[in-house]
C-alpha cells in the first residue's frame, strides 16, 4: 500500500494542474520512477509562483524532505557554471573569444592553442575525458587533472563539433575563472550570491542537510559506443570515485557536484529569464546575456545521442524541446534534475529529486511538470 503524498510548499491556484502532476510523479510516474523525494520551483517575473516538495530525504524514509534539504544535482550545476563564467565576462575579466591558453599557457599544448573560452564552454574542445586510463581517485587532485588535460591532444578537431564533457569541463572552466578573477567558482558563488542555497564544494557543516540518492536501475543509452563516448562516460576513471561521498561533496567540481535546492536554482536562472536581473539586482548586461545564450554550435553531439544547439554552457531548447514549447535555455543533470529559463515569459524553473533515472536529457518527470506548467499559463 502506498503512503499518501504529503505535499508541502506553495502553489498558486492557477497552477493546480502542476500540483496534480507533481503528486502523480509519486504515484504513477512512467517507467516505475515513483519518487522518493522531489521539489519543483517556478518563478515568473522574479516572484515565486510554485514551490512544492514532498517525500523523504533518506532511503529509510525516516527523515522528511524539507525546504532546507540539499540535493546533489550533478550536471544541472553546469547552468550555474555558465552563469559564473558570464559574470567574469560582465566584469571585463574574461572574453568568450579569447583563447584559453591566453590565461593558461600550458593548455595550448598538443594542438589546443586556438581553443576559445566560448568553444570550451560549448563542449567543442575535444577533451570529454582522459585519453589514457586513470584511477577514479585522480579527480580528487585538481592539479593533476588540469595537468593531464593541458597536455592531452583533442579527440577531434576543436571547433568542428560538440562532444559533451561530463566532468572535465568543470575543472577547466573553474581554472579559467580562477585565473581571470582570482577566485574559484565555489568562492564566487557564495560571495556574490550569498542568499541562494547553492554550493560548489559543500562545507562539512552542511553535509547533514544532503538527501540520500537512489541510483538509476539501468545505464543511460549513449547509442553506438566509440572511444570518445568510452572516455567521457564508460571508462573506470571517467568519474570521481574511491574517496567516499563526504570527500566528493567537499570538492569543487562545477560540472558535476553542485548541491542546492530547486528554489535556489530557479532563482539564479532568473538572471536569464529576466534580462540579466536577479530580483532587482543587475547581474548581466544585455550584451553579455546575448553572448551567453547565443548559439555556438548546432549538430549531432559526439558524446550524447542527440542533436544539440549549445550556447556558452547552456543547452538551447531548439530541437530538444525539453524546456517547454518555445525558446528557452537550461541544463539537465544525471538522474533527472533540471533548471531552465524562458525569457519570453520571464519564467525560470527547477526540479530536483532523489530517485534517479537513466535519462541523460528530458527525464519524463520534469517534462510532465513543465508541460502542466505551460498549459496553465
Amino acid at each position: 500500500m502506498t503512503d499518501p503524498i504529503d505535499i508541502q510548499g506553495h502553489c498558486e491556484p492557477r497552477f493546480d494542474a502542476v500540483r496534480e502532476a507533481f503528486a502523480a510523479n509519486f504515484t504513477d510516474a512512467p517507467e516505475g520512477l515513483n519518487e522518493q523525494a522531489a521539489r519543483f520551483s517556478v518563478m515568473i517575473g522574479g516572484e515565486t509562483v510554485i514551490d512544492l516538495w514532498a517525500g523523504h530525504a533518506d532511503t529509510a524514509r525516516t527523515t522528511a524532505f524539507t525546504e532546507t534539504t540539499l540535493t546533489p544535482v550533478f550536471s544541472t550545476g553546469k547552468a550555474v557554471m555558465a552563469l559564473l563564467i558570464a559574470t567574469a565576462v560582465e566584469a571585463g575579466r574574461l572574453d568568450y573569444e579569447q583563447t584559453v591558453a591566453s590565461l593558461w599557457p600550458a593548455f595550448g599544448a598538443a594542438g589546443k592553442a586556438g581553443i576559445t573560452v566560448g568553444q570550451l564552454m560549448s563542449h567543442q574542445a575535444g577533451l570529454p575525458g582522459f585519453s589514457e586510463a586513470v584511477d577514479p581517485s585522480v579527480w580528487f587532485e585538481a592539479a593533476s587533472v588540469l595537468a593531464r588535460l593541458a597536455a592531452q591532444a583533442p579527440m577531434w578537431e576543436p571547433g568542428t563539433a560538440s562532444g559533451y564533457h561530463p566532468v572535465t569541463v568543470g575543472y577547466m572552466a573553474n581554472e579559467v575563472f580562477r585565473l581571470a578573477t582570482g577566485r574559484t567558482m565555489g568562492q564566487a558563488l557564495r560571495a556574490d550570491f550569498p542568499d541562494l542555497d547553492l554550493w560548489i564544494g559543500l562545507p562539512e557543516s552542511e553535509h547533514g542537510r544532503v538527501a540520500q540518492m537512489r541510483k538509476p536501475t539501468a545505464a543511460p543509452s549513449l547509442g553506438t559506443v566509440d572511444p570518445i563516448k568510452q572516455a567521457a562516460f564508460l571508462d573506470r576513471g571517467s568519474a570521481p570515485g574511491g574517496r567516499g561521498s563526504a570527500e566528493w561533496r567537499k570538492m569543487e567540481i562545477p560540472s558535476a557536484n553542485l548541491h542546492g535546492t530547486a528554489l535556489g536554482l530557479a532563482r539564479i536562472m532568473g538572471v536569464v529569464a529576466n534580462g540579466g536581473v536577479l530580483e532587482g539586482r543587475s547581474v548581466l548586461s544585455a550584451g553579455t546575456l546575448d553572448q551567453l545564450t547565443r548559439e555556438r554550435i548546432h549538430g549531432p553531439d559526439k558524446v550524447l545521442p542527440y542533436v544539440i544547439s549549445w550556447a556558452a554552457g547552456l543547452m538551447r531548447n531548439d530541437g530538444l524541446n525539453v524546456f517547454g514549447p518555445g525558446e528557452a535555455w537550461g541544463h539537465y543533470g544525471w538522474g533527472g534534475s533540471m533548471a531552465m529559463a524562458d525569457p519570453s515569459r520571464r519564467l525560470s524553473a527547477a526540479y530536483v529529486m532523489t530517485r534517479q533515472s537513466p535519462h541523460l536529457i528530458g527525464d519524463p518527470r520534469p517534462r510532465r511538470l513543465v508541460s502542466s506548467l505551460y498549459e496553465s499559463i
